[in-house]
């Protein structure tokens, strides 16, 4: 099975120890959705985020979480019940992983996290060569009280074997994407190189699911609004002309190849007003 693996590997073509690094934690990852997948954990749940947006849709920049949500809310769900399924199935690919439940009763995102040098040294990599006690890490986490309104799509992956998964369809992941820029309490330039992509792309918001996230949680809680297509320009436009576009650009270079970092010297104002244009017209 580590032959698999190391055909994946290939595939990616890295040129660079970083590319190398992303290439294996991105194995990983779909390794995971793999056993996750025989655990019928996509049974009650569904994918969704910026490593959905890579690994569904062919973004091209690297992603380092897992994000689900649940198709209804269940705030019982316990990871515990599908890690060890998740734990043999890395066992099968040759892989001695390091799963962790760090999920907390009184929460609603729930949290594990993944752990492993193995397919370093499985590999043979530069970097796992030159530090051998780093581990890959890869934080999974699911919203047990997820807004709703949401909708959900199907797709069939090859990786490591064939499989099938749930995840969010791209309108209602772009909703929760806006209402992680709006309402995060830190600045992310991964979610404005998201915005960017969706709107690229000509994707509409989900907007009942995004009003139903904004009254769950973050400024807007529980206030009477409507949220519309003239609401959200408005509010996005006062998003951008308060964030420092050289810290966001910063914040996401690391997860593009060097000749899509380039782009980032147009990160400005002036570009993202540019976007919401684009937006308003999809």
């Amino acid at each position: 099975m580590i032959e698999l693996i190391r055909e994946r590997l290939a595939s990616y073509k890295a040129a660079n120890q970083l590319e190398e690094e992303h290439a294996s934690k991105e194995i990983l990852q779909e390794i995971a959705l793999y056993g996750l997948w025989r655990t019928g954990f996509f049974d009650l749940a569904a994918f969704q985020g910026g490593t959905s947006l890579r690994i569904l849709h062919g973004m091209t920049r690297f992603s380092e979480d897992l994000d689900f949500v649940l198709k209804s809310p269940d705030p019982d769900f316990a990871w515990s019940t599908y890690l060890s399924g998740m734990i043999d199935c890395f066992a099968e690919f040759g892989l001695k992983s390091e799963v962790l439940d760090k999920g907390k009763m009184d929460q609603r995102i729930k949290k594990a996290m993944i752990k492993d040098n193995s397919i370093g040294n499985q590999l043979n990599l530069s970097f796992f060569r030159q530090n051998p006690m780093q581990k890959q890490k890869i934080k999974l986490e699911i919203d047990v009280l997820p807004p709703e309104h949401s909708g959900f799509a199907y797709s069939y992956l090859d990786f490591p074997l064939d499989f099938e998964l749930c995840h969010q369809d791209l309108m209602s992941n772009f909703s929760l994407k806006i209402h992680a820029l709006l309402c995060r309490p830190y600045l992310k330039g991964r979610d404005w190189y998201d915005f960017s992509w969706y709107v690229k792309q000509n994707i509409r918001p989900n907007f009942p699911h995004l009003q139903a996230a904004l009254k769950q949680w973050g400024p807007w809680k529980n206030q009477e609004m409507v949220v519309d297509r003239m609401w959200l320009e408005q509010t996005l436009t006062e998003k951008i002309l308060h964030t420092n576009w050289q810290e966001a650009a910063t914040d996401v270079e690391r997860f593009l190849s060097p000749h899509e970092q380039y782009s980032l010297k147009l990160w400005s104002n002036k570009f993202f007003l540019h976007k919401i244009s684009e937006l308003a017209k999809s």
